[in-house]
């Protein structure tokens, strides 16, 4: 079994979840009682957004290529990112990193493939919905990426960081949140919704009703790790 390294801590609430599914998802796969050998290096999250807010780029690439080499030196075999705002330097990080990294945009991208989709909506922090690193990926896969309105994009981005990043999940800001994605399908024609923020799934835990998938950027991410843990 390969032990995995996470870069958690960004947000705190997510990496419980990853925590959690990794664990139940290797139990769900092993039949003998065994529990996966996790590596957790907890960052400051607020340093990481200063200087992606700053559009530093290579120090974003330099702080977050340190704490991989801190996880690979524990003994983690691969490591991945809990959180879709920073890889927004990913390809930088997988190409300097001495450890095999697995990206949540591309694990998504094969989960949007299974399901057929070929244009969804994108939920994140402003610097996910602004970035390219989404539709990048997506597009190479045939997959239209589109985002809210600016007005909407401002809205997700202050409820993310003013609550979900804290542990605070108010029925409003689902509700709301689900109106924008009622809007996003009426007016852009989306057929799935990505939850492209590691916390909005404990927010978004289904779609409500809706006939479009939602989907958790955190379990996909997760279950791609326990398959690399057991290869």
């Amino acid at each position: 079994m390969q032990t995995a390294g996470i870069i958690g801590g960004i947000a705190p609430e997510s990496t419980i979840q990853y925590y959690r599914l990794i664990i139940s998802a290797y139990r769900e796969r092993k039949a003998d009682s065994s529990y996966p050998s996790i590596l957790i290096n907890s960052i400051d999250m607020k340093k990481m957004l200063d200087l992606i807010a700053a559009n530093d780029l290579a120090g974003v690439t330099h702080y977050l290529l340190e704490e991989i080499e801190r996880l690979a030196r524990a003994g983690a075999a691969f490591g991945l990112l809990a959180s879709n705002t920073p890889h927004i330097v990913f390809a930088d990080l997988q190409a300097r990193a001495s450890i095999p990294l697995i990206s949540i945009v591309d694990a998504t991208c094969a989960a949007a493939q299974g399901l057929g989709l070929r244009r969804v909506g994108l939920f994140g922090t402003a610097f996910t919905m602004k970035g390219r690193f989404y539709a990048e990926v997506f597009s190479q896969a045939g997959i239209s990426v589109v985002v809210p309105e600016l007005e909407e994009q401002e809205y997700i981005h202050h409820k993310y960081m003013s609550e979900l990043v804290n542990g605070v999940f108010l029925p409003e800001t689902r509700d709301r949140l689900l109106e924008i994605a009622d809007r996003l399908k009426m007016r852009r024609g989306i057929d799935g919704v990505i939850l492209g923020g590691t916390e909005l799934p404990l927010l978004l835990n289904d779609s409500g009703g809706r006939a479009i998938p939602f989907l958790d950027t955190t379990k996909i991410h997760a279950e791609c790790a326990v398959a690399r843990m057991l290869s």
